[in-house]
């Protein structure tokens, strides 16, 4: 028998097997629709992010390093050099940032040397091409990598490079207080937010400017007294080991020092990249004081000895001759510095009392030659210019025992005050012996 179809079960399953397949086609398109938000939704949270943290959109921090090369022997190369050191934490590449550049065929530059006005340039190299100048001449190279972090030393490399670009590179150098080495210094320094000026302007050695240009420049004899003849109070006053950093090795002794913010020590690791086989630089400046006063009485007895008035003709024409070649350097001497306190913008040159020594009166004593020479009394305006520039000198030494002068000329005093004071001497007495005789 056929059974009766019954419509209204019939129809319960019909609704039934739509709401099911409406529920799939439902469930299909949230899916289709999670697959495309999530990485909208990803991209979206990412951006977020790198709004609340800037530094998950900075590139790898570099690695800094500061180089130290040894003393040279050409005069510009005697107190060593340094540069900044960035390697490129991506390709591995090593940019050396050197501030000691400069270029004798520059306009005017030996105008600009002798008035204190001298531009150097910062340069940028790879590390090999720039150690490779320092191997040829036998100096060595000591490697700090600095323990900076991550911001600070990408701070640091972005500024070293636009600090390199043609129209930011030069600067006016001091050989002092501007020159290769406090711009590393100075470099640093931002780059820590002074941290390293706090920790190094409170400590000192006691040393000066003038007993590292000695110690610096102790191998050229010219160069040692020419600088220490030339310079003034300037040079004589105490330095912080912020201050001593225009020395290189000095300012790569002071990171050793310096600490964090967290107490962590600067300096990372130290690595010798060349070995030093010239040897140069000293560890203490050298001690002239007893060699100047023995050459200093040596001469004046020596002069005194042969302008004696009894002296014979060969002794007067030798002590003469002594005395002319005296007071013609000196006269010059006094001359240049005059032109260096006046003309210059060598700072460490002005007010320099050893103008008292080297006099330019002394030029106008060579007019008294000939009256040396023959053992006559020289004229009355002759003696008094002898008599002033033996003055000048006892004023010199005066000068020494005031608390508040600090020049160190000493050493000058004891050469060149008994050789003053024996030629006024001579100047002033007449030889009666010889008188009529010539």
């Amino acid at each position: 028998m056929p059974e009766r179809l019954d419509t209204s079960a019939m129809r319960g399953r019909g609704i039934s097997s739509v709401h099911t397949a409406g529920r799939h086609l439902l469930a299909g398109l949230l899916v289709l629709m999670l697959g495309w938000l999530t990485p909208a939704l990803a991209h979206a949270q990412d951006h977020v992010q790198g709004i609340a943290d800037p530094a998950a959109q900075q590139p790898p921090a570099p690695r800094i390093g500061v180089i130290t090369m040894t003393p040279g022997e050409d005069y510009w190369a005697r107190f060593g050099h340094n540069a900044i050191l960035v390697e490129d934490a991506t390709s591995g590449e090593r940019i050396s940032y050197n501030y000691g550049y400069f270029d004798f065929e520059q306009p005017g530059f030996m105008r600009r040397f002798m008035r204190g006005q001298m531009l150097y340039q910062l340069v940028a190299l790879p590390l090999e091409v720039d150690l490779h100048t320092y191997a040829a001449e036998g100096r060595g190279a000591t490697l700090q990598w600095l323990d900076l972090p991550a911001a600070q030393a990408i701070a640091l490399a972005d500024f070293l490079k636009w600090n390199a670009l043609p129209e930011n590179a030069d600067y006016r150098y001091d050989y002092f207080t501007d020159n290769c080495s406090t711009r590393v210094r100075d470099a640093l320094d931002r780059a820590l937010d002074g941290a390293l000026a706090r920790q190094l302007r409170t400590r000192s050695h006691g040393l000066t400017y003038r007993n590292e240009a000695l110690r610096l420049g102790a191998g050229l004899p010219w160069m040692l007294l020419g600088m220490h003849a030339g310079l003034g109070p300037f040079a004589d006053r105490p330095l912080s080991l912020w201050d001593e950093a225009f020395v290189p090795q000095r300012l790569a002794d002071a990171l050793q020092s310096v600490e964090l913010e967290d107490g962590r020590p600067l300096v990372r690791e130290q690595l010798e990249l060349l070995p030093d086989r010239l040897a140069l630089e000293r560890d203490t400046a050298p001690s002239l004081r007893a060699h100047f006063a023995i050459a200093g009485g040596g001469l004046a007895l020596l002069l005194g000895l042969l302008l004696r008035p009894r002296a014979g003709r060969a002794a007067r024409l030798s002590g003469t001759a002594l005395a002319a070649g005296i007071w013609l350097a000196c006269g010059l001497g006094g001359l240049v510095l005059v032109g260096l306190w006046t003309l210059t913008a060598h700072v460490a040159a002005w007010g320099n009392e050893n103008l008292l020594l080297f006099n330019p009166l002394c030029l106008a004593l060579l007019a008294a030659i000939p009256t040396l020479a023959r053992g006559r009394q020289a004229p009355r305006w002759l003696v008094a210019t002898a008599q002033l520039v033996a003055a000048a000198a006892a004023l010199a030494l005066f000068l020494r025992f005031l608390p508040f002068r600090i020049q160190n000329n000493a050493d000058f005093i004891v050469l060149l005050g008994p050789i003053h004071a024996v030629l006024a001497w001579r100047l002033t007495r007449r030889d009666d012996t010889h008188a009529g005789n010539e």
